[in-house]
């Protein structure tokens, strides 16, 4: 012994064991994975994404027993070294007591500490005795209904805030805003039992006006160790409006949270409520009498020391910060972005070990620089009623971002929601704004039916940079003109090459002229139309594509007034963005003039909207407006459609500008990424081919209209067939047609989408073109001089597909060759 100059360290990995099923226990398990002393992480009973951890996780879901009996039994077995418990039921219901008595040591506080949790009425009581400063309160039992009503008329509170007393699934809190709803909540707690017996006793208290903050801190009884302030956002409505949820996103640091505002937390707040904790029990008198039973049921004679993670809620008030309640373990869903700020070689299993075992004070807290965002995806409904079961795809996360499972459920090999808050996705950067960017792209990554998100998460730093004694300028507030003046000079080249007889003006004025005379028009009647392009502009910023989007928009306008007969004129488009990128921008409205091009008409004007904060990252929005004319004789549709009259198809050039909705839930069930080959044209990536621009049909059709050639067209766009070709007939006409699949080959695209999807051939022909852009009516004995024209005017593929007939409504034949 004579060479040993230090104390050994223990060199026994270490077996953890996990309680729970959410984010929280996913992004825990995660951290917990990294480090070099654990050996295994058990999550019991862990969720779909625990459950397809690889390396040292692994989830087990067998049945804890009453009293945690057979929990025990099992993590005896497997020589589990730590418990740790991840929701606040099992602490209050006395799981550290039960491990511990079985010598496994619990990162959790005693069934007595857990109380702070457990009882709201305990807790306010609790900060009362030791001087923590709060809102002020009374409590009230289901007996004192009578009483608590008369309190809410004569409390003299502008507002005041409900609390159920007892555990409600991070529900129990009501906000009412006026005296007659706060009668009603008070009611339906009490009386009605909303939360059951979670509100056998209520918390009536001030509301407090300011921003709230998240502290979760490491204790081990004696000294206390916070991680970065959080905020969350707990309303489900962006805007911080709507119901109450679990958290929808949360961030941190949180600026609020200066040097001096966390000292004040922790002096005034955090340090008495430890102290508190070991000397309440050294008297009886030390809990209400409304806890009297409390006394029986737990001795008190050595005091609570609070062991495990603080969880503290503040409300940053204009005297300074007060406490609004106790968590007594890991909230959620501010765990999931603190994970990514604890530094790669932090021993998060190391740490917990050492507040177990009272020497947290020689352990080092180890937080890197920068900022972390969290953002939940919650199912349909939430936090209402909502579906089970539905699937999830993930696909190829950025750099930077963790995605993490909540309510999931692996069956088989897929992955389903199982909850309300399905995923938390989040993600780390130097800033804020880049955290906040950074995340959203994550967001992108995850599909399932249903999917609701908050898109405002950190708005409130977001919001709150510039510092008060900074001049502000528009500038500063995130809008460039200069950059607005750059996209002008790079677009007024292509713009100045789509001037046509009538439209000679530049763009830069306050607006546009057309002269209709010059045009050559006699008898007009002038036909307008505005359109988007939808969730296609969803596949352009993923694929970082922007060139053919504006021919996109230019087409879904003109299509629509060539169906009436009238020739485009002018097209003015509308562009919005949060940041003006301005060869994005060149790139997109470039593709407004291709497309106007195309259509024969003028892009005489246009707005650019650069709206900080409307929109997130890169993120931006297209509208077109097109305007033409037709001479009053040129019409359409005509008063004369019939039954027997011919249908004609023009092909389409693939999806166009429709369902890509749908479409896109199609190519994230594929599991092919945007930069993968497409499958029916290996030539070209995916993302490349749904992205072909929609097909502009102006210079093949106006030689028919004015040769009176066509009774009517349909611009087969959103509803397809189905929806699309009954707008052509007048109401009251009775018509409809019948459509033969066999006349066209189905295009390979189409074949894909409705193999992967497994879509049904009806619902393919209401929700997309399947090949056939533009449907064309004409009289029977036209037909032939109707084709020719078409073709002369470079439309080759044109074909016969279907008559009107009597029968209203579109009569599909031939879908099984699909």
């Amino acid at each position: 012994m004579s060479g040993i100059t230090a104390f050994p360290k223990s060199s026994k990995p270490l077996t953890v064991l996990l309680l729970g099923a959410g984010g929280r226990e996913h992004a825990l398990a995660w951290k917990l994975a990294q480090s070099e002393g654990v050996k295994k992480v058990w999550v019991a009973p862990g969720n779909g994404g625990t459950a397809g951890m690889e390396g040292n996780v692994a989830n087990w879901e067998g049945e804890w027993g009453v009293g945690f009996v057979e929990l025990v039994k099992w993590a005896k077995e497997q020589e589990v070294d730590l418990c740790i418990p991840g929701p606040e039921q099992p602490l209050v219901d006395g799981v550290e007591r039960v491990f511990r008595k079985a010598g496994i040591p619990v990162f959790g506080p005693s069934p007595e500490a857990a109380l702070l949790e457990g009882s709201k009425t305990l807790s306010k009581d609790f900060m009362a005795r030791h001087n923590i400063p709060t809102a002020g309160f009374r409590s009230f039992t289901a007996q004192q209904y009578e009483q608590a009503k008369e309190y809410l008329d004569t409390c003299g509170f502008e507002r005041v805030v409900l609390k159920a007393s007892g555990l409600a699934a991070g529900k129990g809190v009501l906000l009412p805003e006026t005296k007659e709803e706060a009668q009603a909540a008070l009611k339906s707690v009490l009386v009605d039992k909303e939360f059951g017996s979670a509100g056998d006793e209520i918390v009536i208290e001030e509301f407090l006006t300011g921003p709230e903050l998240s502290i979760l801190a490491f204790s081990d009884g004696y000294t206390i160790k916070p991680l970065p302030a959080a905020q969350d956002h707990k309303r489900i409505g962006e805007g911080d409006v709507g119901l109450n949820t679990g958290g929808m996103g949360a961030y941190a640091p949180a600026p609020l949270c200066t040097e001096e505002v966390m000292k004040v937390c922790l002096e005034e707040c955090l340090k008495p409520t430890l102290d508190g904790m070991r000397r309440d029990g050294e008297s009886s008198s030390a809990f209400p009498i409304s806890l009297f039973f409390l006394a029986e049921l737990f001795p008190r004679s050595s005091g609570f020391p609070f062991v495990g993670l603080l969880f503290t809620g503040f409300i940053i008030t204009s005297t300074g910060p007060k406490v609004l309640e106790y968590n007594v373990r890991f909230g959620d869903p501010e765990t999931e972005a603190l994970m990514l700020l604890l530094s790669p070689s932090m021993d998060l299993a190391g740490l917990m070990m050492a507040c177990v075992e009272r020497r947290l004070d020689s352990f080092a807290l180890d937080v890197e620089e920068g900022f972390a965002v969290s953002v939940v995806l919650a199912s349909k409904g939430y936090p209402g009623k909502y579906e089970k079961g539905v699937e999830i795809t993930v696909g190829q996360a950025p750099e930077g971002v963790v995605v993490f499972h909540a309510g999931t459920k692996k069956i088989g090999g897929k992955v389903v929601t199982d909850g309300g808050r399905v995923i938390v996705v989040c993600a780390k950067a130097a800033t804020v704004e880049q955290a906040v960017e950074l995340a959203y792209k994550g967001v992108d990554c995850v599909q399932f039916e249903g999917k609701t998100f908050r898109r405002d998460i950190a708005h409130r730093a977001l919001g709150g940079k510039a510092a008060k004694d900074t001049p502000l300028t528009y500038a500063s507030a995130g809008v460039s003109v200069d950059n607005g003046n750059a996209l002008v000079d790079a677009i007024k080249p292509v713009v100045k090459a789509t001037r046509r007889p009538g439209a000679d003006g530049e763009i830069g004025g306050f607006g546009g002229a057309f002269d209709l005379k010059r045009a050559g028009f006699r008898d007009p009647v002038l036909v307008s139309g505005t359109d988007g392009v939808g969730t296609k502009l969803r596949v352009a910023l993923d694929v970082g594509k922007h060139d053919t989007v504006g021919i996109d928009l230019v087409a879904m306008s003109v299509n629509d007034l060539i169906v009436q007969g009238a020739e485009p004129l002018y097209f003015l488009d509308y562009f919005a963005c949060s940041t003006l990128d301005v060869p994005v921008a060149a790139d997109v409205i470039k593709g407004i003039a291709e497309g106007c091009l195309r259509a024969g008409c003028a892009l005489i004007g246009g707005e650019t909207a650069e709206m900080p904060g409307m929109y997130h990252a890169d993120d931006y929005d297209l509208a077109g407006f097109a305007v033409g004319a037709v001479e009053r004789e040129h019409m359409l549709p005509t008063p004369n459609i019939q039954a027997g009259d011919i249908l004609l198809g023009l092909p389409s050039s693939g999806i166009h500008s429709n369902g890509f909705s749908l479409v896109r839930k199609v190519a994230a069930r594929s599991g092919l990424a945007y930069s993968d080959p497409a499958p029916w044209n290996t030539s070209t990536t995916l993302g490349e081919s749904l992205l072909t621009p929609t097909q502009i049909y102006i210079k093949q059709l106006l030689p028919g209209i004015r040769a009176q050639l066509f009774k009517g067209m349909s611009h087969i766009t959103g509803g397809g067939f189905v929806e699309n070709i009954p707008r052509v007939f007048s109401s009251g006409s009775g018509l409809g047609c019948t459509i033969d699949a066999a006349t066209w080959e189905l295009p390979a695209i189409w074949k894909w989408i409705k193999q992967v999807g497994q879509i049904e051939d009806l619902e393919m022909a209401r929700t997309f073109n399947m090949g056939v852009g533009m449907v064309i009516i004409v009289a029977k004995e036209k037909v032939d001089a109707a084709l020719a024209s078409i073709k002369e005017a470079g439309e080759e593929g044109v074909f016969v597909m279907g008559e009107v007939t009597a029968t209203p409504g579109v009569e599909m034949k031939n879908m099984e060759g699909w």
